[in-house]
């Protein structure tokens, strides 16, 4: 199958930049609160559990937007074979930082040269809202191809209407970036054009004691 080139979203460099200068109060922010490590979310956890138990034994699985690793780290325990990306060189820094014994690489999820039917499965995990809207459907194709018949795709995102632009983050580091919010029913509908089957969606409501808004998480599997 012809792999066509993805469209190169116009504030990638911009975007980049922005989680370097961040990621070193994300890790910590992970590491003395607990916020964004996986076992400390029974729900989020349970999504990731259930993931790794459909696609043990499938293949590779890769990890779009990493991050510094912590859901990477927490799959390979799992015994799953898997492999980290993330666009950020400072996140990915960390991840080798904190863990080593996992395989890391600096990649945008737009630039991933990814040969047809070669992973068991595909994680992304809140990583994916930066992508313009109409980057998107692109990206959800790829990793279609990319999926073994019975792969899986677990995807999450942040739910609402419209965009937010946000100019800091984590402690207040100045940044620059779009967070693309989309309803659920939008993921679903966007998995499945890409030639996906939903099998599961998890809803999650705000959380103004975190300071968090409303997400949704959606696995999905290549039947063919």
């Amino acid at each position: 199958m012809q792999t066509h080139p993805i469209d190169r979203p116009d504030d990638l460099d911009t975007v980049r930049d922005s989680y370097d200068r961040v990621a070193d109060n994300y890790v910590d922010m992970v590491l003395n609160t607990g916020i964004g490590d996986i076992r400390k979310e029974p729900w989020l956890k349970a999504s990731v559990d259930a993931f790794a138990d459909t696609v043990r034994g499938l293949g590779p699985v890769l990890d779009v937007g990493c991050g510094p690793g912590t859901v990477t780290a927490y799959l390979a325990e799992l015994g799953i074979d898997v492999s980290g990306v993330d666009l950020s060189p400072r996140m990915i820094e960390h991840a080798r930082r904190l863990h080593p014994q996992c395989r890391f690489a600096v990649a945008s999820a737009t630039e991933l040269d990814l040969a047809d039917a070669s992973l068991g499965g595909v994680l992304g995990w809140w990583s994916l809202f930066n992508l313009p809207r109409h980057i998107l459907p692109q990206v959800l194709a790829r990793f279609t191809r990319a999926l073994k018949p019975g792969g899986h795709l677990l995807t999450a995102f942040h739910v609402g209407e419209g965009d937010l632009s946000r100019t800091e983050a984590y402690g207040g580091v100045p940044v620059r970036w779009t967070t693309h919010r989309w309803r659920p029913e939008e993921i679903v509908a966007l998995t499945e054009e890409a030639g996906l089957r939903t099998v599961a969606e998890l809803r999650f409501p705000a959380d103004e004691a975190r300071g968090t808004g409303p997400g949704v998480v959606v696995m999905a599997r290549r039947d063919a």
